[in-house]
């Protein structure tokens, strides 16, 4: 299986689809800076009255349920919704599941009311979904996961299942893919998951084969993070040079890919 990752980002670049995120407080920030960097336009609304109607004018719908409340639970459920009936593409974060009953049972409530094209998490949270024992440290993973996690979730709720590592797995239930880019900065800075999340979901906008648009986010993510962690070691710049990397990504960059798929 070949993938034009360069095309798709052309694409991206070109059209500027935009893409609806409810996210959590922390990430909010940067991941719109990350997106625009991608080129793609954020558009980061949470609000009840309106998630409906910008959830319709959007190319893709993200959710993140890193800083949860129960009124952004039924904004998240109202715009996936009309998500599903306007065939807008959805992807979940489900941020620190397994740490608490309320984060699991979202997340769980979340994957039962809405259709979700692709499920993104660390190996806890992922483990935790999948019905398995892990440790969870706050949103953090203390676990490991391989690739017949990311199989089980996909064919349990019938979409992408991406667990993310050392490695990253990702499996739409028949194809299945090892990404080994990556670096271990990521793990110095706030929010390096989330913003994965705004960059395949911008490739989910352009690419309606979720299983495609998943690897290509996570190599344009990795890659963009193996060069940024060249220029600096310190983790505030490492977070500056992250985005100034997604933004000069090309043809070139994807000769660094480390992706096997089965």
């Amino acid at each position: 299986m070949n993938i034009d990752y360069y095309s798709d980002l052309t694409k991206i670049r070109n059209a500027k689809p935009l893409v609806h995120h409810i996210t959590n407080y922390v990430v909010m920030n940067v991941s719109a800076n990350i997106t625009l960097s991608l080129g793609a336009s954020p558009v980061m609304a949470h609000a009840r009255p309106e998630v409906e109607d910008m959830v319709s004018i959007a190319q893709v719908f993200y959710m993140n349920i890193g800083t949860l409340s129960d009124h952004w639970i039924d904004a998240m459920l109202a715009a996936g919704r009309v998500a599903n009936k306007k065939q807008v593409p959805v992807l979940l974060d489900p941020v620190g599941a397994g740490a608490t009953k309320y984060r699991t049972e979202t997340a769980k409530r979340i994957l039962k009311e809405v259709k979700v094209d692709v499920l993104k998490g660390n190996a806890g949270e992922m483990q935790s979904l999948a019905g398995e024992k892990v440790k969870v440290r706050g949103v953090d993973s203390v676990t490991s996961a391989g690739p017949e996690t990311a199989q089980a979730l996909a064919k349990e709720y019938g979409l992408v299942a991406v667990v993310t590592g050392a490695k990253d797995f990702v499996s739409d239930g028949r194809r299945s893919a090892v990404i080994s880019n990556g670096t271990d900065m990521f793990s110095r800075i706030t929010g390096a998951g989330c913003m994965l999340g705004s960059i395949i979901a911008g490739f989910m906008a352009v690419n309606r084969d979720c299983f495609t648009a998943s690897i290509e986010g996570l190599v344009s993510f990795e890659i963009a993070g193996e060069k940024a962690a060249v220029r600096t070691k310190l983790p505030g710049s490492f977070m500056t040079e992250l985005i100034n990397e997604i933004s000069l990504l090309n043809e070139d960059a994807y000769k660094l890919a480390r992706v096997e798929i089965k």
